[in-house]
Formats: structure tokens, C-alpha cells, sequence
């Protein structure tokens, strides 16, 4: 039975603030709170690894559930991207080039394993641990990649989220007015969301003199967390008024 999401327009809203809280959320852990990214990072990949047993041993989509693996990934992702460029001193271009090497890695072996990579086809348990690998190195890869264009590119905070956006849109286009592959869209434009939510996230908790609107990552989690939050409970809402009728029919 399929466990995730139909690919809506809601699942891009959660999807991008998701990633964006995960940055925040990431660096309150390691940043404010003064935890590190090696330790925040064992942390996070705890949850991470608690979520998703939960969520491969469950039965049916649960929306909460679902959501707080992405977060979790998110998040680690975060503190992950930050320990390999930051305290090893990788830097941003090397550690992606690395995490790149890692996702076209995963993807190849998904690929070979027989299972499918259209995520409305993912049905047992093996494609869907592929499924979650891919997004926890997208997302670690998309840190990465976004402090590279923040930082080391020139953009800025606001610059690279714009660049990313019109990245996105880009493949939009391409989905709707092309003969592109749209599995292949699909994952182009999930990595993508990632840097675009790094970005913003750093946008909006990073001082003035470094660029951002400094509103700080306690702030931003919380508001962004209430949102999301908001989100899947209307997502619950919605999977629990989808199958009364089913209920009803079987009774």
C-alpha cells in the first residue's frame, strides 16, 4: 500500500516551509542553544531514525507522521551539512559535490533494485527506505547548496532564495510544457525546494549587517512550526473525510 502524499499544490507548501523550519529548527539546536553540529547531528538523525521505523511499520498514510519524518530529515539535514562544511572544513562546494555523488548514488540503486522512483508507485518497504534516503541526502545536499549560493556565490540570503524560485519555476514550465520526464521533474524540483527553504530560512533569522530580516531562529521556528502545524491538520482532516464514505459503504 502506498504511505505517501498525493502530489498536490498543498504538498509544495508544506513541503518548502517543512525545509525552511528545518533550517531554523537546525540551527536553534546548534547555533543558539550552543549544542554543535556534531552532537545536534546525532540527535536529529535519532529522530530521524525513530520517525522512520514508525512511519515503515505503520499501515496506511498517517499525514502527521509523514510530516514529522520530513521534518526530521530536514532538520538533520541541517546540522549534517553544517558539521561536513563547516567543522571538517569542507566548504560548501566540496561538501556538495560529495552529497551529489551520494543522492546519484541512491537514486542508481533504487534505479537497479527493480523499484519504481515515481513516488505514487512506491508500495513496498525497500522502496520506500530509498525513498527516504533520497530525501534525507536531498535535504542535507540542499543545505549545502544553499549556503554556497548565500555565501560563497554572492547572491546573498534573498538573492539565492530568488535564483532557487526561478529555478523551480523553470521546472514548472518544464513539467507542463515539455515532454520531460516527470519523475525526473519531480525529484529535480523536490531537491530544489530544499536550498530555496535554506535560503529563506537564513534570510529570515540572520542579522541585518549579514543580510537578513533577523527576526532570529526562535522566532521563525515557532511561526513557521504553527504553520505547518496548521497545515497537517488540515491534510488529517481532509484524509479522515475521504474515507468516511468508504467506511460507510463497507458498513
Amino acid at each position: 500500500m502506498n504511505k505517501l502524499p498525493q502530489i498536490t499544490l498543498a504538498f509544495w507548501v508544506m513541503k518548502i516551509c517543512a525545509t525552511t523550519l528545518g533550517e531554523t529548527a537546525g540551527d536553534l539546536l546548534s547555533m543558539t542553544l550552543n549544542v554543535g553540529y556534531a552532537v545536534s547531528s546525532l540527535i536529529l538523525i535519532s529522530v530521524f531514525v525513530l520517525t522512520l521505523l514508525t512511519q515503515l511499520f505503520s499501515r496506511t498514510y498517517n499525514p502527521v507522521l509523514y510530516w514529522l519524518v520530513i521534518l526530521s530529515t530536514s532538520t538533520a539535514g541541517t546540522t549534517m551539512s553544517d558539521f561536513m562544511d563547516r567543522s571538517l572544513g569542507l566548504g560548501y562546494a566540496t561538501g556538495s559535490l560529495i552529497l551529489v555523488s551520494i543522492l546519484v548514488a541512491i537514486f542508481a540503486a533504487w534505479k537497479w533494485s527493480g523499484e519504481s522512483l515515481n513516488v505514487s508507485k512506491v508500495q513496498s518497504r525497500r522502496g520506500e527506505m530509498f525513498y527516504w534516503m533520497a530525501i534525507l541526502f536531498s535535504n542535507t545536499l540542499g543545505t549545502a547548496l544553499g549556503d554556497y549560493l548565500a555565501d560563497d556565490s554572492g547572491l546573498g540570503f534573498a538573492g539565492g532564495a530568488l535564483f532557487i524560485g526561478a529555478t523551480i519555476a523553470v521546472v514548472v514550465l518544464a513539467r507542463y510544457f515539455t515532454q520531460l520526464s516527470s519523475v525526473v521533474l519531480f525529484w529535480v524540483a523536490f531537491v530544489l525546494t530544499r536550498p530555496f527553504g535554506a535560503t529563506l530560512g537564513d534570510f529570515l533569522t540572520k542579522p541585518h549587517d549579514k543580510g537578513g530580516l533577523d527576526f532570529g531562529t526562535v522566532g521563525s521556528s515557532v511561526v513557521l512550526a504553527a504553520i505547518l502545524l496548521v497545515m497537517i491538520a488540515g491534510a488529517a482532516y481532509a484524509k479522515n473525510k475521504r474515507s468516511q464514505p468508504a467506511l460507510a459503504e463497507l458498513s
